[in-house]
């Protein structure tokens, strides 16, 4: 199988190899339910967050149980060490970003996204009205900057942004500050100067004057001009070995994540109330429910990963590992949409 070299004067022509460009049979065979015998351990980094919302759907709903599975969610502080607990055996597969995927695919490291959950990142980057420094960011030194967790993609939307404004990185300290309340309080404390989170937390901090805005990629035109091109957000991904050991079990996993997101096309406020556990509200349902309404259609409708999805991400990527911008990546083994394609004729997408 071919490779294609990822340089810069080839972002514009790279195509994208996609498993799921093979001829699809017109009747696909029926996907024998998966035995319930072994737990399925997902690892994530800050579940409470609507980056997430589809995994706690399904969850929440029973469709994991209705595919014959026993799903044991595990949650971390962000989302690199939930990749950190699937290298070290303690999950079967991670809900992160495919940005994850891309990366371990640089180190030679061979994982696979099976569905996507986000169809950009939904992070943001804001400055706290209190303590922001300066407007003359690039001269600024000593600036801290709070994260889920190291190697989250919360820094490295940060790292991105700040290094596009000339940024030295390595004045820049990150401070793991994990998710909801506890960033909320090293925000207010003044302990960093900025935030880089997900929603709910960015829209409630918002409306209530606390921040202003630097990077937002919870809409698909932020994602957009962020990113310069369809920007692939969370994702269930797992070992290539994984994989071909348990194909059963993926196609089932696929199957209540796209019966998820489906679900959410239409969810009602009333309908996220009664499956949204309430210590996710951050106590202000209304400004949950804002907070849902403005990423709303970054959600995928149905799982799949859009053609130019892994090389924007690896254009992303490799802006902040220009030594990385040579290595060859086969772009057909980071994703494939065969499990959407067979979980969207189930469920008539």
């Amino acid at each position: 199988m071919s490779t294609l070299p990822v340089t810069r004067r080839h972002f514009g022509r790279l195509g994208v190899l996609s498993a799921a460009a093979l001829a699809m049979p017109a009747v696909l065979p029926a996907q024998p339910r998966a035995a319930t015998a072994a737990p399925v351990r997902i690892a994530v980094g800050g579940q409470a967050g609507l980056y997430y919302l589809p995994l706690t759907v399904a969850l929440g709903l029973g469709f994991f149980r209705d595919e014959g599975l026993d799903v044991r969610v595990v949650d971390h502080p962000g989302g690199g060490p939930a990749l950190q607990a699937l290298q070290a055996g303690d999950a079967d597969l991670c809900c992160g970003a495919f940005e994850h995927v891309v990366r371990q695919h640089l180190r030679g490291v061979p994982y696979r996204s099976l569905v996507l959950l986000g169809r950009a990142p939904q992070l943001a980057l804001a400055a706290s009205t209190r303590h922001w420094p300066l407007k003359d960011i690039a001269g600024f030194r000593g600036l801290r900057v709070g994260v889920t967790a190291p190697d989250s993609s919360t820094q490295f939307l940060a790292s991105l942004w700040l290094s596009q404004l000339g940024v030295p990185l390595d004045e820049v300290s990150f401070v793991a500050v994990g998710s909801g309340m506890e960033a909320l309080s090293a925000l207010r404390q003044g302990r960093v100067h900025a935030l880089s989170q997900a929603d709910p937390l960015i829209t409630m901090l918002e409306q209530r004057g606390e921040v202003r805005l630097l990077a937002d990629t919870r809409t698909l035109r932020g994602s957009v001009e962020m990113f310069g091109g369809n920007m692939p957000g969370a994702c269930l991904y797992a070992p290539q070995g994984y994989v071909q050991h348990h194909g059963t079990e993926v196609q089932a996993l696929v199957n209540a994540l796209v019966h998820a997101l489906k679900w959410l096309q239409t969810a009602s406020p009333t309908d996220l109330a009664r499956v949204v556990p309430q210590d996710y509200l951050l106590g202000d349902r209304g400004r949950y429910m804002a907070a849902f309404y403005k990423v709303r259609e970054t959600l995928s409708p149905d799982g799949l990963m859009p053609d130019d999805g892994p090389v924007t991400a690896i254009r992303a990527v490799t802006r902040l590992q220009p030594e990385s911008a040579s290595t060859r990546v086969a772009l057909d083994k980071t994703f494939s949409n065969d499990w959407v394609r067979r979980a969207k004729l189930k469920f008539q997408l």
